[in-house]
């Protein structure tokens, strides 16, 4: 049995499966746990599942990777092992969401940043709230763009010369922004985004679960081919290599 997450609230509604990120006193931030709880609801997925419905409690989605776990696993481990375990860990994450053979959706309200805005980026469909908000502020803190295969998704759906923008800025992008440049397929009032998802996703519902898993796995494989130098194997290892650079740069 898998156990009960403890940063995430999860309920079966029928065929969908709804995730909430629970962590909003910390601003949902991605931390060891929560990745954790994450790859044990995905992996142990009932193949009944049509659908998954991925949202976060409180005013935000997520703030992004949780620093102050960074710090700790860079002391217990200054060569950056845990920092790679983790960037593995995420790339699973993210992983089990593109190729989910049921349709995933995220439900952003507030902002996503960094792992947050990857996180809703691997969901085949996303809607946002009008106060939703997509940032990469990588750059800023020295750090790569390196989670969860964010960079080379983000590069296919939105293109080269806007996420360069979003990158090198490090500029929030608003709703209707982000629905311009496919980041959302859609935006509503925050109180119509349930009813916005139910009838978004009831023609999938109704569709033969083995046409569902077969266009799920074509579209992502022909998504992949367009991906030709996807290095998001690599994630964990730079972002590694740039917190402990960073780590030894603050030591002197």
């Amino acid at each position: 049995m898998t156990p009960t997450p403890k940063t995430l609230r999860v309920r079966r509604d029928g065929d969908v499966l709804h995730i909430e990120l629970n962590l909003p006193e910390r601003g949902n931030a991605v931390c060891e746990a929560m990745l954790d709880d994450l790859l044990g609801v995905l992996e142990g997925q009932e193949p009944s599942v049509r659908a998954v419905v991925l949202s976060a409690a409180g005013d935000d989605f997520c703030l992004g990777g949780d620093r102050v776990e960074f710090a700790e696993q860079l002391r217990r481990e200054p060569d950056g092992g845990g920092i790679r375990t983790s960037g593995d860990k995420a790339r699973r994450v993210c992983a089990a969401l593109s190729r989910n053979p049921a349709v995933t959706v995220a439900k952003v309200r507030g902002r996503a940043v960094g792992a947050g805005f990857a996180l809703a980026l691997a969901c085949d469909l996303r809607i946002g709230a009008q106060d939703a908000t997509f940032r990469l502020p990588e750059v800023a803190l020295g750090l790569p763009v390196a989670w969860g295969g964010l960079l080379p998704r983000l590069l296919d759906e939105v293109g080269t010369a806007r996420v360069r923008e979003m990158v090198l800025t490090g500029r929030p992008v608003g709703a209707e922004e982000a629905l311009r440049w496919s980041i959302l397929q859609r935006v509503a009032p925050a109180h119509a985004l349930d009813a916005e998802i139910d009838a978004w996703i009831r023609p999938a519902l109704r569709r033969p679960r083995g046409g569902l898993r077969m266009t799920k796995a074509l579209l992502e494989a022909h998504g992949a081919a367009t991906r030709l130098a996807d290095a998001s194997v690599l994630d964990g290892e730079l972002m590694a290599a740039a917190l402990v650079a960073a780590q030894r740069g603050a030591d002197g």
